[in-house]
C-alpha cells in the first residue's frame, strides 16, 4: 500500500512538471498572442517579432540609414523601427551633444547670452520672476561668461522664469509655450539651457512635467532621476531654498576637523513627513530608527492647510518628539545626516548637511546627484536603499573613524567650491558644459574633487596639472627652479647709479636664483637709454613700455611697447617673458638686499601656493563704521603681504587677468590703486590660507625717491574703500589673519655672524 502511494506521488509530480514546462514555454513566446499567430503574421508581411523591441534611432538617423540601404532590394520601412510616443511635456529623449548642440558657436569663446526681460503687459506689470531666478540672471550678467551679442553666444539663457513648474505654486509662470515661440533665437531650444528646481504637481509630481516642450535645450535641473536624465547632455543641480545667497555666502561650518569626530549623535534627521502620496513611505518609517540616544530621527505631519483632517494615529506623538530637538543643533552635533527623498527625489537637507560638515546618508533611490558626472560623491556621502531602511544603523556604525574624517573633510571642499552660492552652482554648470566642447581641455578628477576645485583651475593655463601651485604637494612635485623679477615703474625717476631703480637691478643681478629681470615702465617719462641701465651680465633684462610711455628711444637691452591700457593691473598680466614658476614682484623704490631676496625665495619654494614677502598689512572689522578697515600699523597679526616686495606663483597672474570679475578690475583701474590688495584677496580665496611674512623688515621703500602715491593722503582712504568693494563682490572676506613670521636660523642669535647663512639680513633695521 505504501509503494502504491509513492508511485502515485511520483506520477503526479512528473505530470505537473511537464505541464509547467510546456505551458510556460508557450506563455514565454508571447504574452499577447499565440506563437502560430505571430508566425503567420510574419509570413504575411506583418510586424516582425523584433519590431516589438524598443527603438533607439531618431527620425534623422532612420533617414540616413534608409539612404545607405537605398540601393538594396529590401529597404527598412518606418514600421520596422517603431517611434516612441512624443512627450511634449518635457523634451526629446534622444538628444546628445552631437545631435542637439551646435559646437560651431563655441569655438572662439564660451559666452552666454541672457534674453532681455519681456515687455510690460497691458496693465503695466512686469513679467513674473522669482528672486532665485533673478539671482541666476544677475550672476551670469556680472560674470565673464556674459555677452550682449547673441551672434557671439555659445549658450542662451531664458529671461522667462522656469525654476518652479508646479502649477499650484505662486511662482509658476503661465503661457510659457507661447513665450518661447516669440523668442528670436529659440530654434527648438538648440544651444539653450533651462534652469529648473521643481517640476510636476500634486499628486504624482511627475519629473518630466514642465508644462512646455524644452525641445533640444539642455536641462539644468534638480531632482533628476536616472531614467529621465539625458546622460552627457543634461546637468543635475542641487535643490536650494529661496534665501540661498547669490555669492559666496556662509562658509562651511566646520572650523576644526578633529580626529576622531566625537559627536553627540551618530545619525540625525528632522523634517516633514507625508501621511499619504508619493514620497510618504520612506519618511513615515523613520520612527523605527529613532532611539533618542545616538539616533535622532524625528518627523512631523504638522504642515499644510488640512493636516488635521489627514493626520494618522502617530501624528501627535511624532509632533511632541519633533518639538524636543532644534534643527541647527542636530546638524552641528551629528556625524551623519539622513537625506531622505521628499515629494521629489532631491531635498534641501542635502546642501544643509554639506555646509554643516554632517556626512549625508542618501535615501533616495534613482536620484542623479548634483554634478555627478564630475564630482566623486563616494568621497563625501553614503548611500542607503529606501527598501532596506532598517539596515541604515548598521551601515553608519560600520564606517571607520578614518573614513569619517575624510568624508567630513570632503563635504567642506565641495560646499565651498561648488555649492556655497547660486553663482557657484551656475558657473559649475557652465564649466561642465564647456568641457564637453571638442577642443576644450578636460580637467582631471583630481582637479574636480580637491581644493581649490575646477572653477579656479583654468586648464588653458598649461597642459599639465603640475604647473598649478596648489596641486604640487598632492602630485609629489616641486616648483621649477629660479624666479623672474618683475619691477613695476610708476614714478620713473632719472636713472643713475644713485637711483633706487638702478640699485635694485644691481641687487637682483647678484641673486643666485634669478632667471631674468622684467621692467614694466608705466611712468610718463620716456624710457632711459640703453647705456644708462646697469650691467646685468648673463641675466637677461627685458623692458616693456606700458601705455603712454611708448616714447622710447632705444630704451633697455630688450624693449617693446604694449597698446595703451592705462591700468595699474598691467603689472599682473601673464607676460610671455615670465617662464619661471616663481615671480618676484617689486616696486621701483624697493630697497631689499640680495640675502633678503634669496631667503624669501627659499621660503616660497616650501609654500608655492602662497604670497611670501616683506611688507605686511592687516584688515579688521570696524564696528563704528560697520565696514572693513585697513591698517599699516604694527600689530600682532597681518593678513596682507604687499606685492611691492613679494614672491608668488605665475599662475596667479593668469588667474588675475582671466578669471577675476571685470567689476573688480574696473575698481582698480578707476582708483589706480589697490591692485596688491586684490591679488592678496585672490590668493587667499584660492588657497583659504594667509600669506607669509619673512624677517622683521617693515619699511621697504626708498624715502629719498621723488613723489610717490604712498605719500598721497587720499591713498589710504582709497584702499579702505577698495577693501569693502572687493569683499562685496566676492560675497565674503577672503583675507585670513596670521601671526607667523619666517626668520633664518640663527637670526639675531648671539653667535658670530660668520656662522650665519644670510648675514646681510642681520644688518637690516626695521
Amino acid at each position: 500500500m505504501q509503494a502504491k502511494k509513492r508511485y502515485i506521488l511520483v506520477f503526479v509530480s512528473c505530470a505537473f512538471l511537464a505541464y509547467a514546462y510546456f505551458g510556460g514555454y508557450r506563455l514565454k513566446v508571447s504574452p499577447l498572442r499565440p506563437r502560430r499567430a505571430q508566425h503567420e503574421s510574419a509570413k504575411d508581411g506583418g510586424v516582425q517579432p523584433y519590431a516589438q523591441l524598443p527603438g533607439f534611432l531618431g527620425q534623422l538617423e532612420f533617414r540616413e540609414l534608409q539612404d545607405v540601404r537605398g540601393n538594396r532590394t529590401q529597404k527598412i520601412t518606418p514600421q520596422e523601427i517603431p517611434v516612441k510616443p512624443s512627450r511634449t511635456s518635457i523634451r526629446s529623449s534622444e538628444c546628445r551633444m552631437e545631435t542637439c548642440f551646435d559646437f560651431t558657436r563655441c569655438y572662439d569663446r564660451f559666452l552666454v547670452y541672457v534674453y532681455p526681460p519681456e515687455p510690460l503687459n497691458s496693465l503695466g506689470a512686469a513679467p513674473p520672476s522669482s528672486a532665485n531666478y533673478q539671482k541666476i540672471l544677475t550672476a551670469i550678467q556680472e560674470s565673464r561668461y556674459h555677452t550682449t551679442d547673441p551672434a557671439a553666444a555659445c549658450l542662451f539663457v531664458l529671461g522667462i522664469d522656469t525654476l518652479d513648474r508646479d502649477s499650484l505654486s505662486e511662482d509658476y509662470v503661465r503661457n510659457v509655450p507661447s513665450r518661447l515661440a516669440r523668442l528670436p533665437h529659440w530654434n527648438n531650444g538648440r544651444n539653450h539651457i533651462i534652469f529648473n528646481l521643481y517640476s510636476g504637481t500634486w499628486p504624482d509630481y511627475a519629473e518630466n512635467s514642465l508644462g512646455f516642450d524644452a525641445g533640444e535645450a539642455i536641462l539644468a535641473k534638480a531632482s533628476m532621476g536616472v531614467l529621465q536624465v539625458r546622460h552627457g547632455f543634461d546637468v543635475s543641480i542641487p535643490l536650494f531654498h529661496k534665501q540661498f545667497p547669490l555669492r559666496a555666502g556662509a562658509t562651511g561650518s566646520v572650523q576644526s576637523n578633529n580626529f576622531p569626530a566625537n559627536k553627540k549623535y551618530l545619525l540625525a534627521f528632522k523634517g516633514k513627513r507625508y501621511v499619504h502620496g508619493i514620497g510618504s513611505e520612506t519618511r513615515n518609517s523613520l520612527f523605527h530608527l529613532h532611539n533618542g540616544r545616538d539616533m535622532v530621527l524625528v518627523t512631523t505631519c504638522r504642515h499644510g492647510k488640512s493636516w488635521r483632517e489627514l493626520q494618522d494615529n502617530r501624528c501627535d506623538e511624532d509632533n511632541r518628539e519633533y518639538d524636543r530637538y532644534d534643527y541647527e543643533t542636530l546638524l552641528q552635533n551629528s556625524t551623519f545626516c539622513l537625506v531622505p527623498r521628499g515629494r521629489r527625489l532631491g531635498s534641501f537637507r542635502f546642501l544643509e548637511a554639506l555646509q554643516a560638515g554632517c556626512i549625508p546618508v542618501l535615501l533616495s533611490n534613482a536620484w542623479v546627484l548634483p554634478f555627478e558626472s564630475k564630482i566623486d560623491w563616494k568621497q563625501a556621502a553614503i548611500w542607503a536603499d529606501e527598501r532596506l531602511l532598517l539596515q541604515v544603523p548598521d551601515i553608519v556604525r560600520s564606517i571607520s573613524v578614518e573614513r569619517i574624517f575624510a568624508l567630513r573633510q570632503q563635504t567642506q571642499v565641495l560646499w565651498e567650491r561648488y555649492f556655497g552660492s547660486i553663482e557657484k552652482i551656475v558657473f559649475t554648470t557652465f564649466e561642465i558644459i564647456r568641457e564637453r566642447l571638442p577642443d576644450y581641455p578636460v580637467r582631471s578628477s583630481l582637479v574636480w574633487n580637491s581644493s581649490p576645485g575646477a572653477l579656479l583651475t583654468l586648464p588653458t593655463f598649461a597642459d599639465s596639472s603640475r604647473y598649478m601651485p596648489f596641486l604640487l604637494n598632492s602630485m609629489g612635485a616641486e616648483p621649477r627652479h629660479n624666479y623672474t623679477a618683475v619691477i613695476y615703474v610708476q614714478i620713473g625717476a632719472a636713472l643713475g647709479p644713485n637711483a633706487a631703480l638702478y640699485k635694485l637691478v644691481k641687487t637682483i643681478t647678484k641673486s643666485q636664483f634669478v632667471d631674468r629681470i622684467l621692467v614694466l615702465w608705466a611712468a610718463d617719462r620716456p624710457l632711459p637709454l640703453k647705456k644708462r641701465w646697469p650691467q646685468t651680465n648673463h641675466i637677461p633684462l627685458h623692458v616693456i613700455s606700458l601705455g603712454a610711455s611708448s616714447r622710447s628711444q632705444g630704451a633697455g637691452p630688450t624693449s617693446q611697447t604694449t597698446e595703451a591700457r592705462p591700468s595699474i593691473s598691467q603689472r599682473f598680466l601673464p607676460y610671455d617673458e615670465i617662464q619661471t614658476d616663481a615671480v618676484l614682484s617689486l616696486d621701483e623704490d624697493a630697497i631689499l638686499n640680495t640675502d633678503e631676496l634669496d631667503f624669501a625665495y627659499t621660503v616660497w619654494r616650501d609654500f608655492p601656493e602662497r604670497i611670501v614677502g616683506y611688507p605686511a598689512r592687516a584688515h579688521f572689522w570696524d564696528d563704528s563704521k560697520n565696514a572693513w578697515g585697513y591698517t599699516s600699523k604694527w600689530t600682532n597679526y597681518y593678513s596682507i603681504v604687499l606685492t611691492g616686495a613679494a614672491f608668488y606663483h605665475r599662475y596667479y597672474n593668469y588667474l588675475y587677468t582671466n578669471w577675476l570679475s571685470l567689476l573688480l578690475l574696473k575698481t582698480v583701474q578707476q582708483s589706480s590703486n589697490c591692485e596688491d590688495i586684490l591679488m592678496n584677496l585672490l590668493v587667499s580665496h584660492v588657497t583659504r590660507k594667509p600669506p607669509i611674512k619673512v624677517t622683521q623688515r617693515k619699511g621697504y621703500k626708498d624715502r629719498e625717491t621723488g613723489r610717490s602715491p604712498w605719500n598721497d593722503p587720499d591713498h589710504f582712504i582709497q584702499r579702505q574703500s577698495c577693501l569693502n568693494t572687493f569683499a562685496a563682490v566676492f560675497g565674503y572676506m577672503p583675507l585670513i589673519r596670521s601671526n607667523l613670521r619666517m626668520d633664518p636660523m640663527l637670526y639675531r642669535d648671539p653667535v658670530s655672524n660668520l656662522r650665519k647663512k644670510y648675514r646681510q639680513i642681520e644688518l637690516v633695521g626695521s
